[in-house]
């Protein structure tokens, strides 16, 4: 079977399952509905604020909708493990590397394309209900690298659930995991703009510093996104090793 008509299947998979396409529509709603709302609310950052970040502000929601995308990352790859259906799954494409790749390639480009019309309505809706004085163009330094960052960040936080998932071969026990990394931690250690410590390498803090206008901490832009690039491809791996290794 070839790539493209692996794709094709799970293309079909993905559309197949109200709880998929749900997750999808939640990442948009759930980031770019809530950053409306705040910045509709207060247009402006607060009164003594000296570090405001007119591209952060922009992307208030993030931090919901990027638990949409790990959400859909973590079903998609577990679906195949409920009632056995990664043996059927198999069956068909008995090319381990095949399907899996596929399935990542499904899962992560998915996100990758949602990630898009998200991050820029976020961006531009934001900014414009923003107060004169605060918001920036399209084309001011470092808006169209975060359009596009935020769209990779929520690819890859989609494809390192579906890792941690395929190595757990449950979404209760990735999820398990995620939730407390994503909502608890970064709140323990502080905001993603107050940089300096070791929680500057969590996937999150890490990956959001494509987001910041003037990055602070160890790592730059793009260092941060490859951190969490490694993460990503971390649990990814780990996955593969135990899809070869141990399913059947």
């Amino acid at each position: 079977m070839s790539f493209p008509a692996v794709l094709h299947a799970e293309w079909i998979k993905v559309r197949s399952l109200r709880s998929l396409v749900g997750s999808l529509i939640s990442v948009f709603l759930a980031t770019a509905g809530l950053t409306i709302l705040v910045c509709a609310t207060l247009g402006r950052p607060e009164p003594d604020s000296t570090d405001f970040d007119p591209i952060l502000f922009s992307y208030y929601g993030l931090n919901f909708g990027q638990m949409a995308a790990l959400t859909f990352g973590a079903i998609a790859m577990a679906a195949e493990y409920k009632n056995g259906g990664i043996r059927v799954s198999l069956g068909a494409v008995p090319n381990r590397g095949l399907f899996y790749g596929a399935k990542l390639a499904v899962i992560g480009g998915l996100v990758f394309v949602v990630g898009l019309v998200t991050s820029l309505t976020s961006f531009l809706s934001g900014q414009a209900l923003m107060d004169k004085g605060f918001g920036i163009g399209i084309g001011d330094p470092g808006a169209l690298r975060a359009v596009v960052g935020c769209a990779l960040y929520l690819a890859l936080l989609s494809l390192l659930a579906a890792g941690l998932a395929a190595l757990l071969r449950s979404v209760t026990g990735a999820m398990s995991v995620l939730v407390p990394m994503f909502l608890i931690v970064p709140f323990v250690v502080g905001d993603v703009s107050q940089g300096g410590s070791a929680a500057d390498f969590l996937p999150d803090r890490a990956g959001r510093q494509i987001l910041l206008l003037h990055p602070e901490g160890p790592l730059g832009h793009w260092s941060g996104m490859a951190v969490l690039m490694a993460w990503s491809g971390l649990t990814v791996g780990a996955g593969w090793w135990a899809l070869r290794r141990r399913d059947a």
